[in-house]
């Protein structure tokens, strides 16, 4: 395993303000740099804004906004919910950021030249997904993701050579040598490849665009398209194109994990390696591919109508709470349902009745004897099969795993019912208990950590801070 991690989510359109879909994708990208900052790696991890999509454009029209105040607007709220959510980023990259710009410049510079044609095209064109579709991608002739027919678009545009690198994907891809998670995926992926690969545009007309974008180096009447303007933030954060301190973290020596949704695999696992070979850079390590959020079944979306306030959940329930649901009852690589009743009660059975009851009857049972606690000097190993799970990217197994010691623990409270022990004898027999509840509740919390951190503060400070005493629970009843 590198030593280093880079960590990235994508990043979302602001046309409107951020639902609970991507609020999934920032807490599962979370657990990932905090878990590999715990056992000792050097990482850094990035989420940020998408805002030079023509959807931001027509949505400030609708609202008699600028684009630019409509982006700007939105985009504190992203920045918002990944403070709301705890999410422990080192950067938050907007695409209209000079530094943005520069290493878009920069990359679609270093792109080959015998990839990159201008000529004129007629395609299929969703403006949801700002994505050319060929008929036998379409379902019943509509998009897939956003369920409306394509419309028919004619314009100028440069274009990459994507079938040049048609082979040299299959052994990419097949080889394992990039990683698309879950294996599922990586199936899908290479069946698309397989199919036969054609060029893609990578520009729109500015008149179409209305100016908005970063302009094609050398020609103002061209707008990179958005889709390869977003996947090159992964580089412009760090610096690319001005300078050389991104090659600290753009190195074959760092692991680069990007963190996304299915419905942009195409982007990430296809056109993203092919550009990156186009410009001789390296390429990222591992795409970790996780479902949608549905309610009811069906996708949530802004453009559905559907979407799910998390700031008023987060309120309502607490930070910690709401990475618990999106961690454990939405599985990492499948759709699930985000169901305020499923909310309630996991929040009362394992987080009030589970560990806050676990953590409620050591604190009282230390205060009654008046233990003073701190916690053990080495780090404890984790759990059987805890390590495994996190590697896989399985949040909900790692979760499972580390409550399965949060039962025994209060079946063995239950067994001894220590709050009967009297005596100097009843005394010595409770501090026994306490020490090997209390190292076992240690080693759960230090694994807890990058799923629950905040919680995880709240136990230290009751129960590893010195003098134990009795305290507020740790998840008040609803």
């Amino acid at each position: 395993m590198k030593s280093a991690l880079y960590v990235t989510t994508s990043i979302p359109y602001v046309n409107a303000e951020p639902h609970i879909g991507f609020a999934l994708e920032l807490v599962q990208a979370d657990v990932i740099a905090r878990h590999a900052r715990l056992v000792g790696r050097t990482v850094r991890f990035q989420t940020g804004t998408d805002e030079n999509a023509f959807k931001n454009v027509l949505a400030a029209e609708q609202l008699g906004l600028s684009t630019q105040a409509l982006v700007s607007r939105n985009a504190g709220r992203f920045l918002e919910l990944t403070r709301a959510l705890n999410i422990s980023a080192d950067d938050f990259i907007r695409t209209t950021e000079q530094r943005h710009r520069q290493g878009v410049n920069a990359f679609w510079d270093a792109l080959a030249g015998r990839d990159v044609l201008n000529h004129d095209y007629v395609g299929l064109y969703c403006a949801g997904c700002e994505d050319f579709y060929q008929e036998r991608d379409l379902s019943d002739g509509k998009c897939p993701d956003h369920g409306v027919p394509p419309v028919e678009v004619t314009e100028r545009n440069y274009f990459f050579q994507l079938q040049n690198h048609q082979g040299w994907l299959e052994v990419l891809l097949g080889s394992g040598k990039l990683e698309v998670i879950p294996e599922t995926r990586r199936n899908e992926v290479l069946a698309f490849v397989r199919r036969g690969l054609t060029e893609f545009s990578i520009s729109r007309a500015a008149e179409r665009t209305k100016g908005w974008g970063t302009s094609v180096p050398n020609d103002e009447y061209q707008i990179v398209y958005v889709w390869v303007d977003a996947l090159i933030n992964y580089l412009s954060g760090l610096g690319y194109g001005s300078g050389e301190q991104w090659r600290e973290w753009w190195s074959p020596d760092v692991e680069k994990i990007h963190v996304i949704g299915k419905n942009v695999w195409k982007f990430h696992a296809i056109y993203w390696p092919a550009l990156l070979r186009s410009a001789r850079l390296p390429l990222p390590d591992k795409i970790v591919v996780h479902g949608f959020v549905t309610a009811n079944g069906k996708k949530i979306g802004k453009s559905l109508g559907n979407a799910i306030d998390p700031f008023g959940v987060i309120k309502r329930y607490g930070t910690d709470p709401v990475r618990y649901y999106l961690l454990r009852a939405i599985p990492p690589f499948g759709d699930g349902d985000f169901s305020l009743t499923r909310l309630n009660d996991l929040h009362r059975s394992d987080l009030a009745n589970g560990l806050g009851n676990l953590v409620s009857r050591l604190a009282s049972l230390g205060a009654k004897v008046g233990r003073t606690s701190t916690p053990p000097a080495e780090p404890p190993a984790p759990p059987e099969a805890f390590s495994t799970a996190v590697r896989a990217f399985k949040f909900d197994n790692a979760l499972e795993i580390l409550w399965q010691v949060v039962g025994v623990l209060n079946q063995e409270i239950e067994r001894h019912r220590p709050w009967e022990l009297s005596g100097h004898a009843g005394t010595d027999k409770l501090h026994v208990l306490l020490t090997r509840w209390l190292t076992q509740l240690w080693t759960l919390t230090t694994w807890l950590q990058p799923f629950l951190p905040e919680t995880c503060k709240g136990i230290v400070a009751r129960l590893y801070s010195g003098p134990i005493q009795r305290a507020t629970p740790l998840f008040p009843r609803l």
